[in-house]
């Protein structure tokens, strides 16, 4: 990523849940430990199906007295009601945001140049009172400054940061084996813990109880993780969503996320990531390797 770069993610958005009872609300709730954020440090996590399946995914980040919601612009309304279905009497208040504010990222390099900025996924510090974090999933991707809209582009300027073609950054990601782009199409078809969730920094097994907390810690305890998902590499022809994915003749798998950035869900001990050959109805593939996964 280069260092003078930036890239507004206008497929971002940014809910706010504050009140007295925003801690313990979001605590019951997400896969991870709500304690780990803190005005300096920001995680990732996860709402899942009472069974553990998919939901939403989100960065949480300390604003305040409450937290900013990071989530997919594709899922922000979705998430917003699921949020308000759960509030029940709890003393939380809940606001879509994403009129207001942006999501920009930019380079890891850049982000060590500021004042007090460590190397460690989640750190957050503050620019102007807004905050930036390196990225809590991985550092491949960079840091992310959350902003209103009104503040972003002198603040870019003064940051010496030129706006960038976002699909550059999305390609980034894909390569990375993160998912950039089509999160609705993983609803409520894949496990939490298949979305390689522990790998990046998402899933909290000590925490205690969270929404798809029994199914989650079962595949996890017991080794009948079988499936995860992966960035593929298009080699020729095409594919579509709910394509099966063959492996010399043998179904090992399903396109879950089509288009520029394809994942699919793969029976990845039934092959070797490195060299397999995959293949579709009407197209052929490899996998990106991610790097930040041992097998």
């Amino acid at each position: 990523m280069n260092n003078e770069k930036v890239y507004i993610l206008e497929d971002r958005s940014i809910l706010y849940v504050s009140g007295d009872d925003c801690y313990e609300f979001l605590q019951n709730l997400v896969s991870n430990d709500l304690s780990k954020v803190k005005d300096d440090n920001s995680c990732f996590a996860s709402l899942l199906t009472p069974q553990g399946k998919f939901l939403f995914e989100f960065i949480i980040i300390k604003h305040k007295s409450g937290y900013f919601i990071d989530c997919e612009k594709s899922q922000s309304e979705e998430l917003f009601k699921q949020l308000n279905l759960y509030k029940l009497r709890s003393k939380v208040d809940l606001m879509n945001l994403s009129n207001e504010f942006v999501v920009a990222a930019f380079s890891l390099k850049k982000f060590l140049e500021f004042d007090y900025a460590k190397q460690v996924l989640g750190h957050t510090i503050k620019y102007r009172e807004d905050p930036i974090l390196l990225d809590p999933r991985n550092q491949g991707l960079g840091a992310r400054l959350i902003i209103n809209l009104e503040k972003l582009y002198l603040s870019l300027k003064k940051l010496k940061l030129k706006s960038s073609d976002t699909s550059e950054y999305y390609t980034l990601s894909h390569k990375l084996g993160i998912v950039p782009l089509g999160l609705n199409k993983l609803q409520n078809k894949i496990f939490g813990v298949e979305c390689n969730y522990e790998e990046l920094n998402c899933i909290d097994y000590k925490k205690g109880c969270f929404v798809g907390q029994e199914n989650t810690a079962r595949i996890k305890h017991k080794n009948k993780l079988s499936k995860r998902l992966f960035s593929l590499k298009l080699i020729n022809g095409s594919v579509k969503e709910n394509d099966i994915i063959n492996f010399e003749g043998k179904e090992i798998g399903k396109i879950l996320i089509d288009g520029n950035y394809p994942f699919g869900l793969i029976k990845f001990k039934e092959l070797n990531l490195d060299t397999a050959n995959l293949i579709t109805e009407s197209g052929s593939l490899k996998i990106n390797k991610p790097n930040w996964i041992n097998f």
